[in-house]
């Protein structure tokens, strides 16, 4: 017998980390971390040079308006958005051809990585924007003179893009969780900020796809990209977690993959053109959460009770709602907004839940 060397993780400590590393270089030296960050600041600098050129050439050298159309806001958004999606699409290469004997990528891989690089771009977009929008209020009637826009343009860009290449290349659950949330709720704030109706909080949440307009498209792309990201969550979560059910995680990993499809196809099947098919996938990923909370303790023994008891407290609260609008208390969208914030806060913390769960056992 030869006792593990100092350097190295224990075999269930480096099962764990695994598990729960969506994208992780194996086989690398200690100088990996160093290595990944100088690429990072390299991705920065290239990002910063590219779109002060682009800037220059775009506002040849005048000033701009902080925000609105034609203004350097505008610009450094949707320049960041660009830079964003190549940036997560270079680390994740990068991570690829740096792991000894990585398996062939497949299709659900490359959805996979299309669904985050767009979810990080749609999150550098809108956070500049509403960033510029703000500055907008607090400078009024200021704009921004020819060196400073190409100075600020580039910034954005940059700091865009050496996030965006760290975390393609930290890609972890919490983090992935985390993206999810931004992701949903910046894309869902993006749509009601923008919507042609005002008043469409008066008929339902689903209101907000309903129109040809951009506020339309951009509510129903956040549900589709949301569910393949929660179709993600749901494979990598389930991948290591004991338990003694023997096919409980596979019924776990199904009702979360199917959370994800419905909610992809309700921003597939806008609810004014295809009102059945709408409500009919709605519904099903209100059965199915509804489904795994009750069924959790069974499936996964081990679960933290607390936890447990969580889920049946947000049933609870949907159910109260739900019965608030039938008696005319409440809007549709109030139920809507109060279920779906409650689902993916239940997501996000059945995430760290399980992980914690499979670290404690490897760790006994």
């Amino acid at each position: 017998m030869t006792a593990t060397p100092p350097s190295e993780v224990p075999a269930p400590q480096a099962e764990t980390r695994r598990a729960h590393r969506i994208v992780a270089a194996e086989g690398s030296g200690p100088d990996q971390e160093r290595t990944l960050e100088s690429l990072s600041l390299g991705v920065g600098a290239v990002a910063f040079a590219l779109v002060a050129l682009v800037a220059l050439v775009a506002f040849r050298f005048e000033s701009a308006p902080i925000s609105g159309p034609g203004s350097v806001g505008q610009f450094s958004a949707i320049a960041s958005a660009v830079a964003g999606i190549l940036a997560f699409i270079a680390g994740r290469y990068v991570l690829y051809q740096r792991q000894s004997g990585a398996r062939r990528l497949g299709v659900l891989d490359y959805l996979d990585a299309a669904a985050l690089a767009f979810a990080h771009g749609i999150i550098a977009l809108l956070s500049w924007t509403l960033l510029a929008v703000i500055l907008e209020d607090a400078f009024i009637g200021a704009e921004v003179y020819a060196l400073p826009l190409l100075a600020l343009s580039g910034a954005a860009a940059s700091v865009t893009a050496y996030l965006v290449f760290y975390s393609a290349t930290h890609m972890d659950l919490s983090l992935l969780a985390l993206i999810l949330a931004v992701f949903l709720v910046e894309g869902v704030l993006a749509a009601m900020l923008t919507a042609s109706d005002p008043y469409w909080w008066k008929d339902n949440l689903s209101a907000l796809g309903m129109t040809n307009d951009l506020s339309a498209m951009t509510f129903n792309l956040t549900l589709i990209v949301a569910g393949f990201i929660v179709t993600t969550l749901a494979r990598y979560t389930t991948r290591g977690i004991p338990s003694s059910h023997a096919n409980g995680i596979r019924w776990v990993r199904l009702c979360l993959i199917l959370v994800g499809i419905f909610l992809a196809f309700v921003g597939v099947f806008p609810v004014d053109r295809y009102f059945a098919i709408h409500t009919g996938f709605a519904s099903g990923m209100a059965v199915v959460f509804a489904i795994l909370v009750i069924r959790l303790p069974a499936w996964i023994p081990g679960i933290p009770r607390p936890f447990v008891a969580l889920g049946w407290l947000f049933i609870a609260v949907i159910a109260v709602f739900a019965v608030f609008f039938a008696v005319d208390y409440y809007t549709w969208t109030a139920v809507e907004l109060v279920a779906g914030i409650l689902v993916f806060t239940w997501i996000i913390l059945f995430i760290r839940n399980a992980a914690a769960l499979e670290t404690d056992i490897n760790a006994a």
